[in-house]
């Protein structure tokens, strides 16, 4: 993939990105880079680095400034105040576990894409009413899983969903193939002890498999 080729958060939508997402948690901001380019070379060029860790926004700022084929995005945003830090470290989309509608009017005047999480129709239908069509559903596999969002797309069928939390290569297709799902947030393409051993063509490798699974 080339730069000119890269996608853009702000031209499209974040589900439309992949249809995975890896969701990211860096200790040390000197990985960032070469996990940024292992994801991207695999075909996964959004990228959710969580605000867990101290190295996370020095981990976006790098992949911002050195990864140009990279959308890098920050996850875990509860706050204003990690709202305008994830931007101003270069996020071009923003991921929350939940929603107040603080951070909702935080996220909405930030420039930049979200997806506000959920896990019940009566945040869904809150959100709606606030225009917002687009959210990130967790925790998806304790919250109720491919049967849950299957029954929410009867009664609201605006809404679309990344879900997050519990997916795994063997069951993203079952979420992928339903008809309010955008794309899946996940982590087993980032096994810790291929992030401890710096194994990036492992973390590549495992990158591509998830990018081949597609939307039906």
């Amino acid at each position: 993939m080339t730069s000119s080729a890269a996608p853009s958060a702000s031209a499209v939508s974040v589900l439309a990105l992949a249809p995975v997402v890896p969701v990211v948690v860096i200790d040390d901001a000197a990985d960032a880079v070469p996990l940024a380019r292992a994801l991207v070379a695999g075909g996964l060029p959004a990228i959710e680095v969580t605000l867990r860790t101290p190295a996370a926004l020095d981990a976006i700022r790098a992949i911002a400034a050195e990864v140009p084929d990279a959308v890098v995005g920050a996850g875990t945003v509860i706050s204003r105040a990690g709202v305008a830090k994830a931007v101003g470290a270069g996020a071009r989309f923003l991921v929350s576990p939940g929603w107040t509608p603080a951070l909702l009017d935080a996220m909405q005047g930030s420039g930049v894409p979200f997806l506000p999480g959920v896990s019940t129709a009566s945040e869904v239908v809150a959100l709606l009413e606030q225009g917002v069509r687009e959210m990130k559903f967790f925790p998806a596999e304790a919250a109720g899983g491919t049967a849950y969002l299957k029954s929410l797309a009867g009664p609201l069928p605006q809404a679309r969903f990344c879900p997050t939390g519990g997916i795994s290569l063997a069951s993203a297709p079952s979420y992928l193939a339903l008809p309010n799902v955008g794309c899946v947030g996940g982590t087993w393409m980032l096994p810790p002890d291929a992030l401890a051993a710096g194994d990036w063509a492992r973390v590549e490798n495992l990158a591509r498999e998830a990018a081949a699974l597609q939307r039906p």
